[in-house]
């Protein structure tokens, strides 16, 4: 009798330790599953989100782009009415007043003609120097000329102006760039440098370099200025728009300076499918 008895108990506390097993593995599939479906749930609504503002940045992205092309063409369109303006009316009025001073040296007496030949001198720089400033400004003379004859015309115009002495090393063989506008903006961010070292560097030699690679163009410009701290500078609009000029073409930029060590612009522009 004690034997069936404990046959029995054994029989229940067996049944019941399968019950609990089974309901234990039920209760851990089911935690397991809504672990699962939530780990699933977030990634998912991570990738969203990853999307959502890769998208975001690209379209800002895009539209810094669009807008810093479009001050480019506002820019160029201003500049390049300066220029016609300077080459049609400036010009003419120069090339008229020389014309009248060598009508008076012809006429004017022997104490005279060596101040009028002065003057008539002076007119001359000063039409050569309005006609070399409208060739710089003008977008449609630079496409005209080629990004190295418009570099060589401000080398040109900065010697004629005494104002620094300047040259022009070129390496390998010159590719015009089939991007045309891609000059235009190159050409921008070396003009922006070239002013600003005639405005604070009080500098008195300044090189530029074209080395002419297969692949790339390299270009450095370096002045003998005072220079400046790059990182507690002020970003003003002159290095603001050489970077910005730089994004628009993916061109590596570089700007270095030191106090009384002068300062260095490197770009390294891969050439581009127009």
């Amino acid at each position: 009798m004690l034997y069936i008895c404990f046959l029995i108990y054994y029989s229940v506390q067996k049944r019941i330790t399968e019950e609990e097993i089974a309901l234990i593995v039920y209760v851990v599939f089911f935690v397991l599953t809504i672990v699962v479906v939530f780990v699933v749930f977030f990634l998912t609504f991570q990738k969203r989100k990853n999307q959502l503002l890769l998208k975001n940045i690209e379209q800002q992205k895009q539209f810094d782009q669009e807008l810093i092309k479009t001050q480019q063409e506002i820019q160029e369109q201003t500049l390049k009415n300066v220029g016609r303006e300077l080459h049609d009316n400036v010009g003419q009025l120069l090339a008229f007043a020389t014309m009248q001073m060598n009508s008076v040296s012809r006429n004017a007496t022997e104490d005279l003609k060596s101040k009028v030949a002065n003057a008539s001198e002076a007119l001359k720089e000063s039409l050569a120097e309005v006609r070399a400033l409208s060739k710089s400004l003008n977008s449609d003379v630079i496409q005209n000329m080629g990004f190295k004859a418009t570099v060589e015309n401000e080398i040109n115009r900065l010697n004629k102006s005494g104002l620094i002495e300047a040259s022009l090393k070129i390496k390998g063989k010159d590719q015009n760039l089939e991007n045309k506008k891609d000059e235009i903006i190159l050409f921008r961010i070396i003009q922006e440098f070239l002013s600003n070292t005639l405005k604070y560097a009080e500098a008195e030699t300044l090189k530029v370099y074209l080395d002419y690679g297969i692949d790339k163009l390299k270009i450095k410009v370096k002045d003998d200025g005072v220079g400046f701290d790059v990182e507690s500078a002020e970003q003003g609009s002159g290095m603001t728009n050489m970077k910005k000029r730089a994004e628009l073409l993916g061109v590596e930029f570089s700007l270095k300076s030191k106090p009384k060590k002068g300062t260095v612009l490197n770009l390294t522009y891969p050439y581009r499918k127009a």
